[in-house]
């Protein structure tokens, strides 16, 4: 398998991510198509069920909605409750969207957004069958970019997002969004990766890395300085570790590529972690 080069200029990092997000959506596949993504398990279930997500809310899913793009669970951070309106960053298929809908019930609301217009139609698609199930018509998806959210200002109550933010090319301006369209005293629960170290040239530059949700992620600490800077507070992490470091669990999946480039001796787990972020916007913000 060969690695490519990507191009790290905002605009083509966010093409090359939408395009290889369509992908998927189109696949109904994992972010390593080939096999489960990274050793975290036999599939899409797996995976969530190595996050923390329960064996009776995937089974209520709508086919489809998981597509094992997670390295969190942030709806079970996020403490969600009646009649709130939540909204998710980078939605994909669903998973968060429709577990956090059946949490704040008929009265609250669910929104997601995504920039690919294949996921947003794959979502939609699943919430024609969530809302046949359960009756619940409080779900919605918008096409739009996580650094231009098409949300108005202090409308939500709760903003989740899970392993998406790594890939923006403009996190600063993803938290302020954030701290935009909460409104005062809002919460956010945040599932990424970050960094424990800088990866090397050669694992950074990749597409796959990109893609993979592991050539964007930057250290625990500047995620909780981008997000104080937008202005929220009570900014916590929790980090934890996240892919296997035996290298028969990624054999020939594309992250045997990615993992393949790590100098001789490294780990996984010496590069990259899982993290739970949470933030409050401030009841007095103006």
């Amino acid at each position: 398998m060969t690695c490519n080069e990507a191009d790290r200029r905002s605009p083509a990092v966010r093409e090359t991510v939408r395009d290889g997000y369509a992908r998927i959506a189109r696949a109904g596949a994992s972010c390593c198509p080939e096999s489960p993504c990274c050793g975290q398990g036999d599939g899409a279930d797996a995976v969530a069920r190595q996050l923390g997500y329960g064996e009776v809310e995937l089974s209520a899913l709508p086919e489809g909605a998981n597509m094992g793009l997670s390295c969190g669970n942030p709806t079970a951070v996020a403490s969600l409750r009646a009649g709130e309106v939540v909204l998710d960053l980078g939605s994909g298929g669903g998973l968060d969207v429709f577990i956090a809908a059946r949490r704040v019930g008929p009265t609250g609301r669910a929104i997601g957004v995504d920039m690919t217009p294949e996921m947003i139609s794959a979502a939609r698609r699943n919430a024609e069958q969530f809302q046949a199930a359960t009756g619940l018509d409080n779900v919605e998806f918008r096409l739009g970019e996580i650094e231009h959210l098409p949300v108005a200002d202090a409308s939500v109550d709760v903003v989740i997002s899970n392993c998406v933010i790594n890939l923006s090319p403009d996190k600063p301006q993803v938290w302020r969004e954030i701290a935009r369209v909460l409104k005062p005293g809002g919460r956010v629960a945040v599932s990424d990766l970050a960094l424990v170290q800088p990866l090397p040239d050669a694992v950074r530059e990749s597409v796959e890395a990109l893609i993979g949700c592991i050539a964007g992620a930057v250290p625990v600490d500047e995620s909780l300085r981008m997000a104080g800077e937008a202005g929220l507070v009570k900014v916590q992490a929790d980090a934890q570790p996240i892919y296997s470091d035996d290298p028969a669990d990624w054999a020939d999946t594309t992250c045997a590529c990615i993992f393949g480039l790590l100098p001789e001796g490294k780990k996984p787990s010496d590069y990259v972690v899982s993290v739970d972020l949470t933030a409050v916007r401030p009841q007095d913000r103006q």
